[in-house]
């Protein structure tokens, strides 16, 4: 196997005999081989729309099957097969129809690939493809595709979780179809597929907003919001993920059964959603970011259910009480499919003997999203002209277990007391439990919410620069962002297609980019590598 799209790749470079995730080279094969078949499905679909053909079905099934191949979602072989039989099968019948309706299809390898009848079969097939490297002979033209095919996972991911809640836009669709098919393409320049890239980005923020939509729409405009971090006697349910529906189906059918229901990892959020905090057993929070899942789920004495991605090899000591539902999977755990009944779940939870006692263990505020912090822009404004607040940061990103993230918390600790802090996604459990004061009233440090919330962040920016009539590079703000899967992809190229320079990226770079392509985005986004917490803050603030 070779695997670089995380931060985490053995030695910076990829992973070679198993995924630092829990990835086997079985999986990574599978996965090669779904997005090959995704490649040939794309083409075709590309051209189909040509000719006036759009498909609901194809387009639900494209967003979902490259989800499926993001980090830490899905590990069943199983289900990746028929995934990708899937996806083969809707090809030939959209290409079908695509020649009856005149129009010219693709001679592409893809388009033609027959992905075997066994997952053995399979494996062998995607380890043949030598996929990575077939995307181009030049190093830094495959490159660019892997940015471009790692963003559309992010992309997909977004457009997932907005499409739950109702919330679509062919014209996102047609962007992830016509971007696969274009990494497929041989010949392309350099300028190209930059621009495709930042295309990827600008079609980011389109899902994002489809996706605030659908959440606000949904559930509510986020309020601020106290969650306790320890427990109540009873029975208990832990709710991980991103996923909105999930957890107010959870919470729907688990109601007067004795069950209080738990947030783990970016479902934190969930506490300041007025349609989702009304559930009286909605209580608190429990643990901290995806990567300590093994050291802390075997002291949960409840249920889990993981909704989206960011799931780990569960121990043996608390398998059975693992569930996964959505696009989740891990060979031998129970899967609630999309009939959505959690019954088996809240069994398992009645019959596992729950916290014995109640546990106040403090609390943490969450709910600053972007209609929280507007409210009170008049007030940062001004405190920014009194010069009572000196900067903002926005401290966020995915966590992960590799060395070198105390960065974060060390940082925020050390950012002066004149100054903010806002934060997103699971990057804050390094300091999301700080009691950093407020200046004037407003908690210096600002939870904005789940990565997905990063459309809120971008809002707040943007009515920052309005009102102090600059635009966003020239705004006393500063991002320090940490990565570790593809969602980061996608939020990093949208922040480029909005032209915002000077982030600093960390704790390591990504593995895939080449030095010529990352001189790319020195030169045209003035990107940098994060360095110690004090030369980043002296280089900031002077």
């Amino acid at each position: 196997m070779f695997c670089n799209q995380c931060e985490q790749t053995a030695k910076g470079q990829g992973c070679a005999i198993a995924g630092v995730c829990g990835k086997s080279g079985e999986t990574a094969a599978l996965q090669d081989a779904l997005t090959y078949t995704l490649q040939g499905l794309s083409l075709v679909a590309a051209a189909a729309r040509k000719v006036g053909l759009t498909d609901g079905k194809v387009n639900r099934f494209t967003r979902e099957a490259i989800f499926s191949c993001l980090t830490n979602v899905n590990f069943d072989s199983e289900r990746i097969h028929r995934l990708t039989v899937t996806a083969a099968s809707l090809r030939d019948g959209l290409k079908e129809r695509l020649s009856q309706a005149g129009g010219a299809i693709s001679q592409e390898a893809p388009v033609s690939f027959q992905p075997a009848a066994t997952v053995a079969g399979l494996v062998a097939q995607g380890e043949a493809l030598h996929f990575l490297p077939s995307l181009d002979s030049d190093e830094n033209l495959r490159s660019l595709k892997q940015i471009i095919l790692f963003g559309l996972r992010g992309l997909s991911a977004y457009t997932d979780h907005a499409a739950i809640l109702g919330q679509e836009d062919e014209a996102v669709y047609a962007f992830i179809h016509e971007a696969m098919a274009g990494i497929s393409r041989k010949g392309q320049g350099v300028d190209q597929l930059v621009s495709m890239a930042l295309q990827c980005g600008e079609m980011n923020i389109k899902a994002m907003e489809l996706l605030d939509t659908g959440n606000t729409g949904t559930y509510g405009h986020p309020q601020p919001t106290t969650v306790p971090l320890g427990h109540k006697k009873g029975k208990a349910i832990l709710v991980s993920g991103h996923d909105l529906r999930d957890l107010e189906l959870i919470l729907q059918q688990s109601a007067g059964k004795g069950i209080f229901v738990y947030s783990h990892g970016e479902m934190l959020p969930c506490h300041g959603y007025p349609g989702l905090k009304k559930y009286p057993h909605f209580y608190g929070h429990f643990g901290t970011a995806w990567q300590n899942q093994q050291k802390e789920l075997p002291t949960f004495p409840g249920a889990v259910v993981f909704t989206t991605n960011c799931i780990q090899k569960p121990a043996e000591s608390y398998r059975e009480n693992v569930f996964t539902t959505g696009l989740v999977g891990w060979p031998g755990v129970a899967h609630i499919d999309e009939r959505k009944d959690f019954s088996p779940v809240i069994e398992r939870a009645l019959a596992l003997p729950g916290f014995v006692d109640d546990v106040d263990a403090g609390s943490v505020m969450t709910g600053f999203a972007r209609n929280a912090v507007l409210n009170v822009a008049g007030t940062v404004v001004e405190a920014v002209k009194a010069k009572k607040i000196r900067h903002f940061f926005l401290v966020g990103g995915c966590d992960g277990a590799k060395p070198g993230r105390s960065y974060y918390s060390e940082l925020v600790e050390k950012i002066p007391a004149d100054c903010l802090i806002l934060t997103l996604a699971c990057g804050k459990f390094r300091f999301f439990d700080k009691k950093l004061g407020d200046i004037g009233g407003i908690p210096r440090l600002l939870d904005v919410g789940q990565c997905n919330d990063a459309y809120s962040a971008v809002k707040i920016a943007l009515a920052l620069a309005d009102a102090f009539g600059c635009g966003v590079n020239d705004l006393p703000l500063s991002l320090i962002l940490s990565w570790y899967e593809q969602k980061a992809v996608a939020i990093l190229l949208s922040l480029f297609s909005l032209g915002v320079k000077n982030i600093r990226l960390g704790p390591s770079l990504p593995a895939f980019i080449t030095p010529a392509v990352l001189q790319v985005l020195v030169d045209n986004f003035a990107v940098k590598p994060v360095a110690t917490p004090d030369e980043d803050l002296r280089a900031i603030l002077g």
